[in-house]
């Protein structure tokens, strides 16, 4: 009974679509920006219901992002004109927002003054290579938390699969013309309400769900002071003070929300191993790998950045982790 109430709800958002007519934009960045990365950063996996593209912005396709901005749902349409302008139409009553916001979506905000690539032969190449690569914001500040925590010590494949199913099931259908059903994620009292069984039919683990229902009781208030925060370790100070989160979940949410250029997934599976393999040849720690981007404090997730981009990944040396799957218990 529990599956078949879920595909009912799930149904009857797919009979509400409201299309209406988009409002329009244009942005025209200041110089040249990787604004499809830039954006891309922001998905969920493959079938992220709030995330669509058909091909790469670069390759002339349209990508399709839905929100739920403080004036309600959006719908944001992209597409890249020749010499880097950015076309953009917005469905839903968080249109105005959405589009407002755009430009920090694209990277506008992030500021390289004080980045020196030349510190190491790797990252000045890297540098040169993508030199329009640019940390793009959302400044939606739970919902970056909320996935920040389903991925926490989770593969991937687990915290996307999760995300599309709570969000689908429990989310709000996106207007316009979607090229498929497309979904924002629930407000603030929609994650607290989210019953016990649909965490447990998404698979996830408890810990998580807790935390993200706890979290949800001080949604508001979590929000406000992550915004007046001043910096990065103000944040983490707000981010930590909840039940469940950690330095790795806080800076997380710090690079998704506010774009962060510094912030650094300390405690992540794998993001240690990359770097030292990237900037010496070799694996390392947490602390090798603190020590190693400490030349570039101030830009240490940009450098990850550029890792990422230029492709310095250590090859894989086995078979991908095969998730546990806790709901038949």
């Amino acid at each position: 009974m529990r599956s078949t109430g879920v595909r009912a709800h799930h149904a009857s958002r797919e009979l509400a679509a409201p299309a209406g007519r988009p409002i329009e934009s244009e942005y025209r960045p200041a110089g040249p920006v990787d604004i499809g990365r830039a954006v891309a950063a922001q998905r969920h996996g493959a079938n992220d219901p709030t995330y669509s593209a058909s091909q790469p912005l670069s390759a002339g396709g349209v990508v399709w992002r839905v929100s739920r901005t403080p004036l309600g749902v959006a719908t944001l349409a992209l597409r890249l004109r020749v010499g880097g302008t950015v076309t953009a139409a917005a469905w839903g009553p968080g249109a105005e927002w959405a589009l407002d916001q755009l430009p920090a979506l694209c990277g506008r905000d992030d500021d390289l003054d004080g980045f020196d690539a030349s510190r190491h032969p790797s990252v000045a190449e890297w540098h040169r290579r993508h030199p329009d690569l640019r940390i793009g914001r959302t400044d939606l500040v739970f919902d970056a938390l909320v996935s920040a925590v389903m991925e926490q010590k989770v593969t991937s494949m687990q915290a996307f699969s999760a995300w599309r199913s709570i969000v689908t099931w429990f989310g709000e259908r996106a207007p316009g013309p979607t090229p498929r059903p497309m979904f924002a994620p629930p407000d603030i009292e929609g994650w607290r309400h989210v019953p016990s069984w649909a965490w447990h039919r998404a698979g996830l683990e408890p810990p998580q769900s807790r935390t993200i229902v706890e979290t949800a009781r001080r949604g508001a208030s979590v929000v406000r002071a992550a915004e007046a925060a001043v910096d990065g370790e103000a944040r983490d100070r707000v981010f930590i003070s909840l039940k469940g989160v950690g330095i790795w979940t806080s800076a997380e949410t710090r690079i998704r929300a506010f774009g962060d250029p510094d912030a650094v997934s300390v405690g992540d599976y794998h993001l240690a191993h990359q770097v030292g393999f990237a900037l010496t040849g070799h694996r390392t720690d947490d602390d090798g790998m603190l020590e190693l981007l400490e030349p570039f404090a101030g830009h240490r997730q940009r450098v990850i950045r550029l890792i990422y981009a230029g492709s310095a990944l250590e090859p894989r040396r086995g078979p991908r982790l095969h998730p546990e799957d806790h709901r038949d218990r």
